[in-house]
């Protein structure tokens, strides 16, 4: 019988008794948080991790334990140089990997800011998408052909996805009022429908795609937000949480946020997930729009997961990065 997880389940149980001996897995933003754990878990099963970072100095000095875990696990542990925000780093990263010619089963896209200040990226995206979404579109597209028959694409996305839909009419923020939650929404969204047109492609060689909410987590990624937001945004959520009878929310640890995307990527069925949206390690309903925004609240948006929206998604992709990807 098929173990039931969930939100409080960690990378170590959703392993356990598991032996990755002989996987190899791409693994984008392995210097910090999540990256970190979600490498270390799989290489201290036996996988094969390569491990993708802006700064190879800081992910080196990171990456210690996961070292010490693969080696103590059979696995492997390389690191590999990547700055989504900038396309000319994402294409030497693919013709790296592709020049080696070694297969993956399967790619973690990790990597992500979140409601950073209004700017670009050295391609002149707007940070958070061109980071978030552009950069991994390419990287993913650039090294399809390493990704075995029975591989799978796993995408990070997040609960924020319900603040906002993509705008392909204004992605930059050229006509629209910048506000980073916003922007943030935009991109997690386009994570979303980036899984399903790349599942839609893919999936007739055995290679499924899935987008995952590792949850609420206390890492680096809101380093952008001013001093007290996070505590005000719990305050506010506590609240709603009590007068609808709920119990407060609570941050998960780190391998409980990163269970959900060791789950999706090794352990759940493939067409249980391919095209869909997970979060605590389970495959989430389509929700209202009107529901409430709050972290401890489930669900995923119709729109994120239209498979005509993430066809014109993919298009506008392509035109914003001057590639075209069958």
């Amino acid at each position: 019988m098929t173990q039931i997880f969930g939100a409080a389940s960690t990378t170590e149980d959703v392993l356990s008794g598991v032996s990755l001996k002989g996987k190899r897995v791409l693994v984008t933003g392995v210097s910090a948080g999540l990256g970190i754990e979600t490498a270390r878990a799989l290489a201290g099963h036996g996988a094969h991790v390569v491990g993708a970072a802006r700064s190879l100095a800081k992910a080196e000095s990171a990456t210690a334990q996961v070292r010490a875990d693969a080696e103590h696990g059979g696995g492997a542990f390389e690191l590999i140089a990547l700055d989504l925000a900038d396309l000319e780093s994402v294409r030497a990263c693919a013709d790296q990997l592709n020049a080696a010619g070694l297969s993956f089963d399967l790619v973690i896209a990790n990597a992500g800011v979140m409601a950073t200040p209004f700017g670009h990226t050295n391609d002149g995206f707007e940070t958070q998408f061109g980071t978030n979404h552009l950069g991994h579109f390419v990287l993913v597209n650039r090294i399809a052909g390493l990704m075995r028959p029975g591989a799978r694409l796993v995408n990070l996305s997040s609960a924020g996805h319900r603040f906002a839909d993509v705008d392909l009419n204004d992605p930059n923020f050229e006509q629209t009022p910048y506000e980073p939650f916003v922007a943030y929404g935009r991109s997690k969204t386009a994570n979303i429908l980036f899984a399903v047109a790349f599942d839609a492609r893919h999936r007739a060689r055995g290679i499924r795609a899935t987008a995952v909410h590792p949850g609420g987590i206390l890492t680096e990624l809101p380093r952008h937000m001013p001093a007290g937001a996070i505590e005000a945004m719990v305050t506010g959520i506590n609240e709603q949480a009590a007068a609808e009878g709920k119990p407060p929310f609570q941050f998960k640890t780190i391998p409980q946020g990163a269970a959900t995307s060791v789950w999706a990527g090794v352990i759940a069925e493939a067409d249980a997930v391919g095209a869909h949206y997970c979060e605590d390690c389970h495959v989430s309903a389509v929700v209202p729009d009107e529901l409430p925004l709050g972290l401890g609240s489930e669900g995923v948006r119709a729109y994120a997961i239209d498979p005509a929206h993430a066809e014109a998604l993919w298009a506008k992709s392509e035109e914003m990065v001057g590639e075209t990807f069958s």
